[in-house]
């Protein structure tokens, strides 16, 4: 079996324990009322459980680390989020007049290579003209 270091150690903690018990059972009286003294005796100097002091920020994002602009108003944090949604518009708007233009500009290519050939427009939509370049081409 491929167990993990931690596996490993808590399975040697369990096997200690299982032969401390073991062995407890057979230690004679006085050595068992010695280790209950010394148990309480333990015990009665333990310091007090005190309680963990635990830092809490209000307003607290996911992925702040605990960062939070201070004051009641939170129209920094409405900035922080308004401010990047309006450069993503800007830039969605952006790209899309940059492929309007483009398209545009491939149109303007278009007409301006029919304009300039030597056949008029009107044989580009002339039906026998098709069937006649389809027959030049084979």
């Amino acid at each position: 079996m491929n167990y993990s270091k931690e596996s490993q150690d808590l399975d040697f903690a369990y096997k200690v324990r299982r032969a401390l018990n073991e062995s407890a059972e057979s230690l004679p009286a006085p050595t068992l009322d010695r280790l209950a003294q010394a148990r309480k005796a333990a015990l009665a100097r333990k310091k007090p459980d005190s309680g963990a002091k635990v830092h809490v920020f209000s307003g607290v994002l996911a992925g702040t680390n605990g960062f939070s602009f201070p004051g009641p108003s939170t129209w920094l944090g409405k900035l922080g989020i308004i401010i990047p949604l309006l450069a993503l518009i800007a830039g969605l708007a952006g790209i899309y007049e940059n492929e309007k233009q483009q398209r545009i500009n491939e149109l303007a290519d278009i007409d301006t290579a029919v304009l300039v050939d030597e056949l008029p427009p009107a044989a580009y939509v002339d039906t026998g003209f098709t069937a006649y370049l389809n027959k030049a081409e084979e």
